[in-house]
């Protein structure tokens, strides 16, 4: 049986490792499990504390604690930064378990073609298990299983990719775990995003037959020696006999939108459960945005968990406030309607003087956005229905539309890597899925406006945003210059507008809540940029 990487302190613990306590309460923890481990082989992740901390994989068998492997190679890079904490290992093991030859790794080990992984297969070793935490975003799981498979090709083993569930801050665990024969061929397959026990026949037959055909394990058989790799027996071969194999259990795939709705599901779960939260709020405002995250967040959690609050102004339009209601009609979520005319006015009368002489502009815009968000707070903190959870999307966020304080106001931000052209195919998706218009169509065919002043429109702002997300995916997460970008097709006075914007719009991005990553590069943890500087490209 073969657990997570880091699956007892969890992962990622950060700067949690740094409290020696921390460390001394996952060693003790570990100690309850391989008392625990009866009649079985476990592989578990833990923090292993030697000379220094070490990630690390324990092998447990029948009560006892058969060897320990430490991570060789640890990422720093995106969302990693495991040289923060680790010391790296240097030798590799093969266990012998209850007769076969496993080797066991962790994560980012198996990333490198001259790894342990090859160590250990030169050493002999049948089955390798590969434990993980590997986070989730879009595209990610084709991308790893081709280079899982050719792994285990080029190993000539059989290999056991084991992946964690679930969501832990700004990242989300998909699972997906696998099992490939030695020619890479998938042979098992266990769903994403649900915890599940994938229970596996190997064909170890198959793989010695498979051998014979293969010359590359003895024309470099004598590279083993150069190779730190131990040999560690752990339990004899049974004596049971022989029964039918098992079937091998292979889930069917998610579409790309099924993927990350599931994503953005489990995280905002997992959030708000994880951390003692029952009911959030969320401020609906009839636009698409809005409504997908309250779709998401009633997925989720319930609609009994889920409080809709809907802060009509002066210029919310009757189609929009309509919408908002069926949309809480639709998911059985509590409608709260608190219109904000009366505060909005008083702002107005108080700053009268002081703004006399001047045009109406984003100043009064804002003020619309930053009651509100001062209504959802107050409401959160009154009866305890927290986190809000804050319905800003990437392209939003990567311009800095969106108000300080305002609609940015909130505990957690579901939508803040989902591009809007990507909104609005999951909004799609889901009504799909349900066989009806859960999100109204209205709400999917009007343009999108803030409703901030008469007849706005985002594209009075934005480019838009057929245009704008694949410039913001060009320069936000492949760090394309503005010379690249247009030499793809788009026009230079759009890009250089749509790189301004994101340049100068950096501080507000470090003020936003925490959100679910599903894109390659992330704001926050992925990508990480000076607010204070004077480079433009």
């Amino acid at each position: 049986m073969a657990f997570p990487e880091l699956v007892i302190p969890g992962y990622p613990p950060e700067d949690l490792l740094l409290r020696s306590k921390f460390i001394d309460d996952n060693l003790e923890a570990l100690e309850h499990v391989v008392a625990s481990v009866r009649g079985i082989a476990a592989i578990v992740g833990f923090v292993d504390r030697q000379a220094d901390l070490y990630n690390a994989a324990a092998v447990l068998d029948d009560g006892r604690l058969a060897g320990v492997y430490h991570k060789q190679f640890l990422p720093n890079y995106g969302v990693f930064d495991e040289k923060r904490y680790f010391r790296s290992g240097s030798r590799a093991q093969v266990f012998t378990i209850a007769g076969f030859r496993v080797g066991v790794n962790i994560c980012e080990d198996i990333w490198y073609p001259e790894g342990p992984i090859q160590a250990q297969a030169l050493a002999g070793a049948d089955v390798i298990v590969n434990i993980n935490g590997s986070p989730f975003h879009h595209g990610k799981r084709e991308f790893r299983q081709r280079m899982v498979a050719t792994r285990a090709a080029d190993n000539a083993v059989i290999l056991c990719y084991v992946n964690m569930v679930g969501g832990q801050d700004e990242l989300v665990f998909d699972g997906n775990s696998m099992v490939l024969d030695q020619e890479g061929e998938l042979v098992a397959h266990a769903p994403s995003f649900e915890e599940h026990l994938l229970v596996v026949d190997l064909d170890i037959e198959g793989l010695y037959l498979g051998r014979l055909h293969n010359p590359l394990r003895r024309t470099e058989a004598l590279a083993v020696y150069a190779r730190d790799v131990d040999e560690v027996f752990v339990s004899a071969a049974p004596h049971d006999g022989v029964r039918p194999p098992l079937p091998a259990p292979v889930s069917a795939y998610l579409s790309d939108e099924a993927e990350v709705y599931q994503a953005l599901v489990t995280g905002t779960r997992d959030y708000v459960h994880k951390n003692g939260f029952e009911t959030v709020i969320v401020g609906v405002s009839g636009g698409i945005d809005s409504s997908l995250v309250a779709t998401i967040a009633t997925d989720a959690l319930g609609p009994e968990h889920v409080v809709a609050v809907s802060n009509p102004s002066r210029y919310s339009s009757e189609g929009s406030i309509a919408d908002a209601r069926r949309l809480a009609d639709n998911l059985g979520v509590r409608l709260v309607i608190v219109p904000i005319e009366p505060a909005h006015a008083a702002y107005l009368q108080m700053l009268e003087e002081l703004f006399a002489g001047t045009e109406p502009g984003v100043a009064e815009e804002n003020i619309q956005s930053r009651i509100r968000g001062n209504v959802w707070m107050a409401l959160s903190n009154k009866f305890g229905w927290q986190p809000v959870l804050t319905c800003g999307n990437k392209s939003e966020l990567a311009t800095g539309y969106a108000t300080l304080y305002g609609d940015m106001a909130g505990g957690f931000a579901v939508i803040k890597d989902v591009p809007k052209t990507m909104v609005y195919r999951l909004a799609r998706y889901r009504n799909a899925l349900a066989g009806r218009d859960i999100i109204p169509k209205e709400v999917l065919e009007k343009p999108p406006s803030a409703e901030l002043r008469p007849g706005q429109l985002d594209t009075d702002t934005l480019p838009p945003y057929d245009i704008l997300d694949p410039i913001l995916e060009a320069y936000v997460e492949q760090d394309r210059s503005v010379e690249e970008i247009v030499a793809r097709g788009f026009d230079e006075a759009t890009v250089r507008r749509v790189v301004n914007m994101v340049d100068r719009n950096e501080y507000k991005r470090r003020q936003a809540p925490p959100g679910i990553k599903i894109t390659p590069r992330a704001f926050g943890r992925d990508r990480r940029l000076p607010i204070t500087n004077r480079y433009r490209n």
